[in-house]
């Protein structure tokens, strides 16, 4: 297997399928002749040209709107969102049209795109451009909803989600494009709604998601040194979510924590210890603990931001509290 960095893993999913179906395209600010503001379109101008790569005004409504139109007529366009910030100009094509319009035709129409792009916290860009907004999205039904955490994990995922006949929101960290991995030189998808088990453990469940799963990894092998073993539990996809997956460990371990970057106030971790304190309540030796970012906007300083996320020591802390509550 090759190491490579998750900008690069992307990179790779994108070309292979645009090699494979010629009805993929992608479309978005800066990712053609400036190879995408994070890089992740490198080179791809150069292979498929403008015809394919087409750099778009800044305008989401209509990047959206182009895809979904396109969609709609038998393409498979990759919207790219410089930020997942900025897709609440473009809610109203996503939500109203992209997620709704397979449902109101009988199945007629369909919509297979892919909206992706940077999500949550990055590096001190303050509060405009460091929200998680998967709750907002995953609340709707007709999206799927995709998170990686890993380059493996973003390749399988990604190139699933081109094939898939959905409207798919692929969001991913900006802090995870320089994260490197193993990835499979052989082809491979990774199926939507498949989740995976990152660290076994026998003493705790931490469910997470995206960068969190780096963060809950960091706890589980500090919480080893004193004898405590993690389970790690990354759903991958959102929306429809591995519910299995998370259940079995809980009833293996009789202990959950959920770690999310979103704010607590209904962010999708709710979610999740709702269904495993109705599916594992008599499995549960203690109540379901959440780790969330604070309830406010992310501020600028380096400091407050470390203390806006969730980090090890608060996973760690939330593991005390239901091991020895």
């Amino acid at each position: 297997m090759a190491v490579i960095t998750m900008r690069e893993a992307l990179n790779q999913a994108m070309k292979e399928e645009m090699r494979r179906d010629p009805s993929v395209f992608l479309l978005g600010e800066e990712v053609g002749h400036y190879q995408g503001p994070y890089k992740v379109t490198q080179g791809m101008i150069q292979e498929f040209g403008e015809w394919r790569v087409r750099d778009t005004p800044i305008a989401e409504e209509a990047i959206a709107g182009v895809a979904v139109g396109a969609a709609f007529v038998g393409m498979r366009p990759i919207a790219e969102m410089m930020t997942f910030n900025f897709s609440l100009l473009a809610l109203d094509q996503i939500v109203n049209h992209a997620a709704k319009y397979r449902y109101m035709s009988g199945g007629q129409i369909r919509c297979p795109m892919v909206m992706r792009g940077p999500s949550g916290a990055a590096a001190q860009v303050a509060a405009q451009h460091s929200q998680a907004f998967e709750s907002w999205f995953v609340h709707i039904p007709g999206l799927v909803v995709a998170m990686p955490s890993t380059p493996v994990d973003a390749k399988g995922l990604l190139k699933a989600a081109i094939r898939d006949d959905n409207p798919v929101i692929f969001m991913e960290n900006e802090v995870l494009y320089n994260l490197k991995g193993e990835v499979p030189d052989e082809e491979y998808t990774i199926p939507l709604g498949l989740g995976d088990v990152k660290r076994e453990g026998k003493d705790v469940t931490l469910v997470a998601w995206s960068r969190s799963v780096q963060r809950a990894l960091q706890a589980a092998e500090l919480l080893a040194g004193d004898g405590v073993e993690a389970e790690v539990v990354d759903p991958r996809t959102l929306r429809p979510l591995d519910e299995d997956v998370i259940f079995d460990s809980v009833r293996k371990t009789n202990r959950c924590v959920v770690v999310e970057e979103g704010w607590r106030y209904a962010g999708f971790g709710a979610e999740i210890a709702d269904r495993v304190q109705r599916e594992c309540f008599d499995d549960l030796d203690a109540p379901i603990v959440r780790v969330t970012s604070a309830d406010v906007p992310m501020p600028y300083s380096k400091k407050l931001e470390n203390a806006f996320l969730p980090q090890p020591k608060q996973i760690i802390e939330a593991v005390n509290q239901v091991l020895y509550r």
